[in-house]
């Protein structure tokens, strides 16, 4: 697992939980609404929005999409657990990133914006150098 500690914003933090969990199937106008979001509460894997306004809006698979405004923070942990990662707000839709990271979170979060290519480049340079070191 990788220690993520970054700051990104909202719309990025939304679109790698859309990626993480719904691509295939989430309606096209849930995907373009910046104000929808995904909870996930039954069993492992639970998705939180904590918001001053939140409406449910449809529930699909196992997935509720709600209607959030004033978003404070996310908690967001992946089915197998080996992703948990926090969202809180800094300064309106802009926050900081916390948690630990699988490496197929790593690609969303890069895909979605809250990494940049940059910052994977020089995660995976850091890896090859340290097996380099164990060799």
């Amino acid at each position: 697992m990788v220690h993520i500690r970054t700051t990104s914003s909202l719309e990025s933090f939304r679109k790698f939980i859309i990626f993480s969990t719904c691509k295939s199937f989430i309606p096209s106008n849930h995907n373009r609404d910046p104000e929808m979001f995904l909870e996930r509460d039954t069993g492992p894997g639970d998705i939180y929005i904590e918001a001053a306004d939140k409406l449910m809006v449809k529930k699909l698979r196992e997935i509720t999409f709600v209607n959030a405004k004033e978003i404070f923070g996310i908690i967001y942990s992946s089915k197998t657990g080996n992703t948990i990662l926090k969202w809180r707000q800094l300064k309106k839709k802009n926050g900081k990133v916390i948690g630990e990271a699988s490496p197929s979170a790593l690609v969303n979060l890069v895909e979605s914006g809250v990494l940049t290519k940059h910052w994977f480049e020089h995660y995976l340079k850091s890896q090859k150098q340290d097996e380099d070191l164990v060799k």
